[in-house]
């Protein structure tokens, strides 16, 4: 079982899904939390993932897909094809009235990203990549050419200030003594597309992020000449400790500053 020309699929279905989240954006909602407070969940948030899940279902109907909301599969497969559907990746930004979210849709082989998607309709932005090359905007894009940390731009990839100890300070204070700006967008998606773009220079995040939050903007950032690891400077999987996306200009100040309470 194989998926023809996976990247189109992806396009075509976060495209679709991005244009049914985008029509409540800024709109009357109906917010629900999950595991915590600022964990949002709306209405908006299931309609772009069922618009996804059809797309891909008449595209592959027999593909496995994994996706945050609802009863859907949470796990990705080891082996074969499947797709991984993130419908509002930056719902606490949606909810808000804040343009920074992405409806997002990857495609693994053998649990290995091959082709993703993220679409950010309220920026008018949709990143794609097949196996080997990205795209923005239907333009070919590639990482930053930036060597000195001075001059990087580096992006906080996920919220963990909800755990204990102090880490998600501490590891805010190491990046600023190592590079020259920091960012928290609210979306890794989001955030990863812009690794890949040029945009940002790196993201990074010490704790392990849902595969839908992740897989997408990692096969971006790897088609666009970057690198993804763990926090211990390893190939990233589905299965790793934290994540780290970087140019490679300086991905060993990123894993050094991340990881350094391992």
């Amino acid at each position: 079982m194989e998926i023809d020309d996976p990247a189109s699929v992806a396009e075509r279905a976060a495209r679709a899904g991005g244009e049914t989240a985008a029509e409540t954006f800024r709109g009357r909602l109906d917010v629900e939390t999950k595991e915590n407070e600022a964990d949002l969940v709306t209405q908006a948030d299931r309609a772009a993932q069922r618009t996804v899940l059809t797309e891909l279902r008449d595209a592959t109907p027999d593909v496995p897909i994994v996706a945050e909301e609802e009863d859907a599969r949470k796990d990705v497969p080891a082996d074969g094809p499947a797709w991984i559907v993130d419908p509002i990746d930056g719902t606490a930004n949606y909810v808000r009235g804040i343009q920074v979210w992405a409806t997002s849709v990857a495609a693994v082989e053998d649990g290995e990203p091959i082709a993703a998607a993220n679409a950010l309709p309220a920026l008018d932005d949709v990143y794609v990549a097949d196996r080997s090359t990205a795209r923005m905007n239907g333009e070919p894009m590639a990482v930053s050419e930036r060597s000195n940390p001075a001059a990087f731009a580096v992006a906080i990839a996920m919220w963990w200030g909800f755990t204990e100890g102090g880490e998600y300070g501490d590891t805010i204070a190491r990046l600023g003594e190592r590079f020259g700006d920091l960012r928290r967008l609210g979306s890794a998606q989001a955030t990863l597309s812009l690794v890949a773009s040029g945009a940002l220079d790196g993201a990074a995040t010490p704790i392990p992020p849902n595969p839908w939050d992740a897989v997408a903007g990692v096969q971006l950032v790897r088609a666009a000449g970057g690198v993804v690891t763990d926090v211990h400077g390893d190939r990233w999987t589905v299965d790793s400790d934290g994540l780290i996306a970087s140019n490679g200009r300086a991905h060993e100040r990123l894993v050094e500053a991340v990881g350094a309470d391992d």
